[in-house]
């Protein structure tokens, strides 16, 4: 099984989703009559149903048989019968009245493998001493707190377990790609996605040090995936044994990936795990009454939800949205890239659904081997925000997600150049003050 694309250095995020909802208006539903715009796994479809009641009849009229299913959630990965379209099947399901969402699972190509964008040779002085720090006022931040006691799960291309910089600072993970306990970084500099968890990974280290983080592997050495392994691991990150009663979920979680198509199996998911899970309303997609959603319930009452950072994306245009980032779920916070003249980064995406920005213009962080790669992207603004954002819940731990969310965005520094999106400060978000303005050339 693969699982989706990172967002890379100044390359296109290319994994696109199919959707297909009942309430679809007539646009949407000619779009889904074309199908996925990229492969997918051509016998399977996944399927969010009202009640776990409605399996039973629905695998029997569609001819489908039960793959997987997202612990005791409603939520389903479904096989067809052979000779069986998955356009169609999602189609006809997207019908079902007992059906919420009907996707697709689709299995995209990296965008590094298409444009062949790999990391530059770094140093660990340039890692130490970068730009990025002093730009979000991180040192004095870190004279506060350094984010102890915090989780902070990474969902990428794995980790490099042994690297020097990462000693002391990786719990144990999960490897949904080979469905094992071994999280590493598979693969080598020839492969499209090598090294971008572990680039990630050292600046969640970088901003928060005495954080612990979580790898999860997601991404093969390619960049590869697909949409419920991605589901399967969010679910992972806030609850790993699986038992609501017991405090051992992230508290933030980070995505350096996206695409280009909203998945609602996605958004539910995510809905969960930040623990903004709606009151039932007139959307199907606010219905969790169901007895399978009991666990989260519970596991939101014990210890909250996870506050989740997301890349925009590097289109570098105001009128394409990524997602997760772009899904609007409380607790979700999308990041932009600035750059070291305090303006956005011309290749980071921006428009009124992208709030904040962190540091992602030539960032200098760990890869595998031991050794430091120069990377650009949103990919390495996210976790320099998922740092701050662990600062600031080991400092005030009784926040919800969307407050720390909130506390981010209302104490950044706006950026130089016409726009509002913010710069990240550390400090200004820790102490819950506005930041002081950026110098402007």
């Amino acid at each position: 099984m693969k699982l989706f694309s990172p967002t890379p250095p100044l390359t296109r995020l290319a994994w696109r989703l199919s959707l297909a909802l009942a309430t679809l208006a007539p646009a949407a539903q000619a779009a889904l009559a074309k199908g996925p715009k990229d492969p997918y796994l051509d016998a399977e479809v996944l399927v969010r149903l009202h009640s776990t009641a409605g399996l039973g009849p629905l695998l029997a009229k569609h001819q489908l048989t039960l793959v997987r299913q997202s612990g005791a959630r409603p939520i389903y990965r479904l096989g067809l019968a052979p000779g069986d379209s998955v356009g169609a099947k999602v189609k006809a399901l997207a019908l079902e009245p007992e059906v919420i969402a009907a996707e697709a699972n689709v299995r995209p190509r990296a965008p590094e493998a298409r444009k062949n964008a790999v990391w530059a040779i770094g140093s660990e002085v340039e890692y130490r001493a970068q730009w990025a720090p002093a730009a979000m006022r991180l040192p004095a931040a870190q004279r506060i707190t350094q984010g102890a006691g915090i989780r902070v799960a990474v969902l990428d291309t794995g980790v490099d377990l042994t690297h020097p910089a990462l000693a002391g600072k990786l719990l144990p993970g999960r490897d949904f790609v080979d469905g094992d306990d071994d999280p590493r970084e598979e693969g080598d500099r020839t492969n499209a996605g090598f090294g971008h968890g572990t680039h990630v990974a050292g600046l969640v280290a970088l901003a928060a040090p005495a954080a612990q983080i979580v790898p999860i592997r997601v991404l093969d050495a390619e960049g590869r995936g697909d949409v419920w392994m991605l589901a399967d691991a969010l679910a992972y990150a806030v609850d790993p044994d699986g038992d609501p009663a017991t405090d051992d979920g992230a508290h933030v979680v980070n995505m350096s990936l996206g695409t280009l198509d909203r998945t609602r199996i996605l958004d539910a998911v995510m809905t969960l795990s930040a623990c903004a899970i709606p009151a039932p309303g007139p959307s199907p997609d606010t219905d969790y009454t169901d007895a399978g959603y009991d666990g989260d319930k519970a596991r939101c009452a014990a210890a909250g939800g996870a506050v989740i950072i997301a890349s925009a994306g590097n289109e570098g245009r105001s009128d394409v949205k990524e997602y997760p980032a772009a899904e609007g779920v409380y607790g979700l916070l999308p990041v932009g890239a600035s750059a070291a003249d305090h303006r956005l980064a011309d290749f980071s995406n921006r428009g009124s659904w992208v709030d904040v920005a962190a540091p992602g213009d030539h960032i200098t962080s760990t890869v595998p081997g031991g050794q430091y790669g120069t990377w650009s992207g949103t990919s390495m603004a996210s976790p320099l925000a998922a740092g701050v954002a662990a600062l600031v819940r080991a400092r005030s731990p009784k926040l919800r997600p969307v407050d720390v969310t909130k506390r981010l965005e209302k104490s950044g520094a706006a950026l130089c150049g016409a726009t509002q999106i913010v710069q990240v400060d550390a400090l200004a978000a820790v102490k819950n003050q506005q930041a002081p303005d950026l110098s402007c050339l």
